[in-house]
């Protein structure tokens, strides 16, 4: 690719000083309340995105005044895990200096603050910091906020594991110290700015990892260009199974974009899991698409360069040879909503969070009931990847204090159906902007869509794994679902039948293009025939394959768009 023009992204990453640029001097530029030139892409590396709120844009340039700039931070938090104190402060500060006054519970199990203005920036870092967190590699192109699978039941295995994704995190950040310097004043302890396994041109595209423990596949694996899947035994980890090249984003029109499952590599013995890591990474680093954006994630580097070839290249960086992967199987991928006991003899209720959004509203205080019970918490917070949240290690004293709390605030709401459970959105309108239709704000009216087709078919308590996404960028993970809707416009969506529970299948466009009104009514007809005609629990996704209202996406590569 020398013969290439490179992308000005590039350009970019090598001009910024490790990814200094001129942000300070950004930041006292009062003209303005966004970031100017490179300096809107350089706040990406360090866990920010320049927004504004697109509902107002048109008003406020019919006043004359430029759109309400602010940026939509993320706090790093491998495998989800906070403590109450740390909740604590996040959450004083999103109440007193954001302009939506909401956390948000990522599915990558990051905490993002929406509306903060630039003035709010620098102090929120210094937060951050003095709560023990940042915002470092939670954007831009570099290894992103690590996953583990929230298994509260193998207390033992899950401690292993997150060990592991935590590991994993902190040996893959940038090694700059440009984050300290900028947001910081230097306060942080230097370290030598050697940016060893990213390079100082950093990753050619954003990079997504995760620890995974079979039989739960809730950090849908296939949407990560790197996996760990945790090979356990009496309770104790002995390695893992590697993954590579998964990732759902495509861009509409492009049919040299599509979503891919990940790839086996083989099984690996504990002590080598930050080597891979490097070298995977590295091999992505050195061998990926830097003139086409597009094309650059590590999903293209296999396809182009072939699974065997990017295996072996990873051995030699590795010093080690794969052996053949273990046996596991994934069997669900949704979380145990409600209170559930733990080999550690201690509690943990997961709570059920409407798209992962903690604000106040009439009747349902869910964030201030969060602090409320962060205050009296011993153990810990672990965020999922479903957007929910887990009040982890509650000891048999405090657990029904805070089961009280818990539905005092509405956090615990026995009303909520399955199918509400099992859906998903990413935020989208009104702050995202890639954003082409309403996901978010939008789901709640279709989920009580389908729960009326439910009711009517007699299968009340029957769900299916529903996404909903703003946009072909993947955020909402609606292409390992068993139905799923894509944006095209306002109001529009294609339609994705036929992945399942597991999440080891890609759906196929069904409908393209299509007004929500008239989805709902074709969804209506197709799940009124899976009511009548399903096989013993028969899931949707396997109904529409077996029945042939979708042909099954063998191989996403060479079949997706026939």
């Amino acid at each position: 690719m020398s013969d290439k023009k490179l992308s000005d992204n590039e350009r970019l990453k090598s001009e910024s000083h490790l990814l200094r640029g001129t942000i300070k001097e950004d930041l006292t530029n009062d003209l303005t309340g966004g970031f100017l030139g490179d300096n809107f892409q350089l706040i990406r590396f360090h866990g920010m995105y320049q927004q504004d709120d697109r509902d107002i844009r048109a008003e406020r340039t019919g006043q004359m005044l430029e759109p309400l700039h602010t940026v939509m931070l993320r706090v790093r938090l491998p495998g989800g895990i906070i403590t109450p104190e740390q909740w604590i402060g996040i959450d004083k500060f999103a109440s007193e200096h954001t302009q939506y006054g909401s956390i948000r519970i990522t599915n990558r199990q990051a905490l993002q603050l929406h509306g903060v203005l630039k003035k709010n920036i620098k102090p929120v870092h210094k937060l951050l910091h003095h709560l023990g967190l940042d915002s470092r590699a939670t954007a831009g192109d570099v290894n992103r906020n690590v996953l583990c699978t929230s298994n509260p039941v193998e207390s033992a295995l899950h401690q292993q594991a997150y060990d592991w994704a935590k590991k994993i995190s902190e040996h893959l950040l940038p090694r700059t110290n440009a984050y300290a310097e900028v947001w910081l004043d230097g306060e942080k302890i230097k370290h030598p700015e050697e940016e060893t396994i990213l390079g100082n041109s950093y990753l050619p595209r954003k990079f997504k990892t995760a620890v995974v423990i079979p039989p739960q596949n809730d950090v849908d694996l296939h949407a990560n260009d790197l996996n760990f899947i945790a090979v356990g035994k009496e309770g104790k980890l002995q390695g893992f199974n590697v993954l590579v090249g998964g990732g759902l984003a495509m861009t509409q029109g492009d049919k040299t974009t599509y979503p891919r499952l990940a790839s086996e590599l083989g099984f690996i013995p504990l002590e080598a899991t930050l080597s891979v890591a490097a070298a995977v990474v590295s091999t992505q680093r050195d061998w990926g698409n830097r003139t086409n954006r597009r094309n650059a994630k590590t999903k293209y580097t296999l396809d182009r360069v072939g699974v065997e070839v990017f295996k072996s290249e990873v051995e030699q960086r590795a010093g080690l040879v794969f052996q053949p992967v273990e046996p596991y199987q994934f069997t669900h991928r949704g979380d145990r909503i409600g209170w559930v006991s733990g080999t550690d003899n201690k509690y943990h209720l997961t709570l059920f969070i409407p798209s992962g959004r903690l604000i106040d509203k009439p009747g349902k205080p869910l964030k201030t009931g969060l602090a409320v019970i962060a205050k009296i918490h011993q153990g810990d917070f672990r965020l999922t990847p479903n957007q929910n949240i887990i009040i982890a290690g509650v000891s048999e004293e405090h657990k029904q204090q805070i089961d009280t709390l818990a539905r005092q605030y509405g956090l615990i709401d026995d009303s909520v159906s399955s199918q509400r459970k099992h859906a998903m959105a990413c935020v989208s309108y009104p702050t995202c902007p890639l954003a082409m239709a309403e996901a978010e704000r939008v789901l709640p009216n279709i989920i009580d869509r389908l729960e009326e087709i439910f009711l009517r078919n007699d299968i009340p308590t029957e769900s299916v794994i529903f996404r909903v996404t703003g946009c072909p960028n993947g955020c909402g993970r609606a292409m390992l679902a068993e139905i799923g809707l894509v944006g095209r416009a306002q109001g529009r969506y294609d339609l994705y039948l036929g992945g399942n529970r597991e999440g080891t299948r890609i759906p196929r466009i069904y409908q393209e293009n299509q007004k929500l009104e008239d989805i709902i009514l074709i969804l209506d007809s197709l799940l009124t025939k899976w009511a009548k005609y399903r096989e013993k629990n028969e899931a949707f996704g396997d109904y529409a394959i077996r029945s042939k209202i979708v042909q099954p996406v063998l191989n996403s590569t060479v079949d997706f768009y026939l």
